[in-house]
């Protein structure tokens, strides 16, 4: 009976040993990285793409959803911290918010999640009726866009953000230029006129679909721009992104599929 007591004994604490190196330890100081709005801003904006495709934590580190995960940032009182990792694959984990933090950083993460939550929820969906002419008078129409993988951005001229980011864009156009099953489609909210005047100056390599305000607004319900989609060759929303670097990430899986 003691061997078997002792086996027990020794089984717990090789288990227990076993789970803690498995933990994944955050990659900055929960506590530390609250000290000022500053460095959380930083941070944020370096490490957490709530976009994107990752592991959700929660604070127990158990594995949640990612509706889960992004309801607790939206409704919560956490932050997410990206975990050290030797894989590929992101890992979040949530971590209180400190009663000593700034406030802006709890009001930015219920805003950030609460917009990333808004987009998740229109992957898998199919994209709004569309049916309208480019710049060039060519007709663009859901039907047009099947059998392809579709790459749209939603922008407008005084964006300071969806111009900065030309370059970032007018590059990955270019990477992409031999895929013919790849097309590039923007949708902007100023007229014609507007564009051809402002695209003179800053070319951008998308086709370019002018007086858009109203079928974003409605059609698409977007309130932050620029919003960059993924449309897999069945014309359903595989993802929905709010910048560049989480476009790159997320075109480059969908083009393997």
């Amino acid at each position: 009976m003691q061997k078997v007591i002792n086996f027990i004994i020794v089984f717990l604490i090789f288990t227990t040993g076993f789970a803690q190196s498995n933990q994944k330890a955050p990659e900055v100081d929960p506590i530390q990285i609250q000290k000022t709005y500053k460095d959380w801003s930083a941070y944020q904006s370096k490490s957490i793409m709530l976009s994107r495709d990752f592991v959700a934590l929660d604070s127990n580190s158990k594995e949640i959803s990612k509706e889960t995960f992004l309801n607790e940032l939206t409704n919560g009182n956490y932050i997410p911290i990206r975990l050290k990792s030797e894989d590929s694959i992101y890992y979040y984990k949530l971590f209180k918010i400190q009663p000593n933090s700034d406030t802006s950083i709890k009001a930015t993460i219920n805003q950030e999640a609460f917009d990333a939550y808004k987009n998740f929820e229109m992957e898998g969906k199919p994209f709004p009726k569309l049916s309208f002419k480019d710049l060039n008078g060519n007709l663009v129409t859901n039907e047009s866009m099947k059998g392809k993988i579709i790459v749209i951005k939603c922008w407008y001229i005084h964006c300071t953000p969806c111009i900065r980011e030309f370059p970032q864009v007018n590059k990955l156009t270019e990477e992409y230029k031999d895929r013919k099953d790849i097309l590039f489609i923007s949708l902007a909210e100023d007229s014609q006129e507007q564009l051809k005047t402002f695209l003179a100056r800053k070319p951008l390599s998308y086709s370019v679909i002018p007086g858009m305000k109203t079928y974003m607004n409605e059609a698409l319900e977007l309130n932050s721009f620029p919003t960059h989609f993924i449309l897999n060759k069945e014309g359903m929303i595989a993802k929905v992104l709010p910048n560049f670097e989480s476009l790159e990430v997320a075109l480059a899986k969908e083009s393997k599929l």
